[in-house]
Formats: C-alpha cells, sequence, structure tokens
C-alpha cells in the first residue's frame, strides 16, 4: 500500500495543484518510484489510498497500469475524510484479497530499499508488524526495548512528549530509532485496530505492542533514502538523483 492521501502542506508550492504522490522528481511523480520497487519486488496488489486532488491519482492509475503487468493497481477513497495513516490503511483491510502481510510506503519517501527482502525478513521474525528504522537526527523517535526489540514507546525530543506501551518500560533499557516511513504489517493486525476512524498508524502500533510484537528493522547500509516532506528536502533528493544518474 502506498499512503498517498495526505494534503503535503509542507511541500507547497508543489502541491497548491496536485497530490504530493504526484510531484515530479527528475521527471517522474514520486509514486512511480515506490510503484516500480513494490513491482519488482512481485507484488501483485497494490492499494493506493486518495484525498487530495484524488481524481488526478485515479487518472494517473488509469493511464499508467499496463505498465506493470500482473499487478493490480486498487484506489481507497477518502475524499470524504482523510483518515491520516492508520486510518488510511485500516480503511483499505477489505481491498486486500488475502491475509498476506502488507507492505507499506508513505508516498512522500524516496527509497531503494529491497522490498522482497523486506518482507521476508518479515515473515521470518514472525512478528505483527515491523518497521523500518535509521538512526536519524529528528526530533520524533520511537523507542525499542534492548533485548527484545519490541516497540516500547514514542518521542518528541522538541516538545518533551512521551508515549509508552506501558507503565512499566524502563527508559534505560531503551534505545531510539527514527521511523523511515516504511513498514510492513500482518494483517490479523489491522481488526485490532477496528472500527475505522482517523489515527496515526504510530498510535496504532504503540497500543497494538502491549499484546503484539511490534519489532524494529535497521535501514540497510547500501539503502538511499529521502523524505520529501518539503521543498527543502525535494532539493537535496532532486541533487542525489542527478549526480547518479538514477
Amino acid at each position: 500500500m502506498i499512503l498517498a492521501a495526505g494534503l503535503g502542506s509542507r511541500l507547497a508550492p508543489l502541491t497548491n495543484d496536485r497530490p504530493k504522490a504526484l510531484v515530479e522528481l527528475c521527471g517522474k511523480p514520486l509514486i512511480e518510484y515506490t510503484i516500480e520497487g513494490l513491482y519488482k519486488a512481485g507484488v501483485t496488489t497494490l492499494v493506493v489510498n486518495v484525498h487530495h486532488f484524488p481524481e488526478m491519482i485515479k487518472d494517473y492509475i488509469e493511464k499508467n497500469k499496463s505498465r506493470w503487468p500482473n499487478m493490480e493497481i486498487l484506489v481507497s477513497d477518502e475524499s470524504d475524510m482523510l483518515l491520516d495513516t492508520g486510518g488510511g490503511l485500516l480503511n483499505a483491510m477489505f481491498l486486500f484479497h488475502d491475509e498476506s502481510p502488507i507492505i507499506v510506503s508513505n508516498a512522500d519517501v524516496l527509497c531503494d530499499i529491497d522490498y522482497k527482502w523486506l518482507y521476508d525478513y518479515h515473515k521470518k521474525s514472525e512478528a505483527a508488524a515491523t518497521l523500518v528504522t535509521q538512526k536519524r537526527n529528528t526530533s520524533r523517535q520511537l523507542l525499542f526495548d534492548e533485548m527484545t526489540g519490541q516497540l516500547s514507546g514514542w518521542r518528541n525530543k522538541q516538545t518533551d512528549e512521551l508515549k509508552l506501551t506501558s507503565t512499566n518500560v524502563d527508559m534505560w533499557a531503551n534505545h531510539e530509532s527514527a521511523f523511515s516511513g516504511i513498514h510492513v504489517v500482518s494483517n490479523h493486525i489491522l481488526r485490532y485496530w477496528l472500527p475505522v476512524r482517523r489515527f496515526s498508524v504510530i498510535d496504532g502500533y504503540l497500543s497494538a505492542a502491549v499484546n503484539h510484537k511490534i519489532y524494529e528493522v535497521n535501514m540497510p547500509e547500501t539503502c538511499h533514502w529521502f523524505d520529501i516532506g518539503t521543498p527543502e528536502k525535494y532539493a537535496i533528493a532532486e541533487k542525489w538523483l542527478k549526480e547518479n544518474n538514477k
């Protein structure tokens, strides 16, 4: 699933007349980079949620779907209500044909991670969800137990806001990691989040971590990752793509 329903406000003015998923980077829409990576990994069902300029994404999919044969591309329409990352994923659950784990990526993330490797890693770990993390200087950090690798909290270092999965969390026994916006979730955990409503997927994972295995996997050092959330970060990714002829 590609989460493409966001307003993309931070990426303005590039998103003034289009959804962030269709903002072009080196002549190619952002969403196309992720679709190509998922297709290469053997994904056969792809769901894209829409809200901001929804018809533009629907038109793009209709005009380009033949480029990825054997991959069905479905739309989860949130035109009436933006459901955030967690609500958007939950709202789309009935579009998936079986109980296979779901690879999820934000539309404003550019990454050359091997999605097949990530999918296999998740299945082998038998986790309910596997979150791809990095050591990155950002104010928002996830907390994971040093011994078990289990998600134990979230912290905003700028505001000191802290969310823990339990009152028994020992802060000294945890390490911090930054979420990459890429994760794999086992289908059964979605039912734990019902009913459909607006919520952040991180809040969903924090609540699920009480009874489910929510693990991290570090982004491989060979991977390149960019957050295209702002014009400044867009420029960094554009420069790297041009220098590396991608």
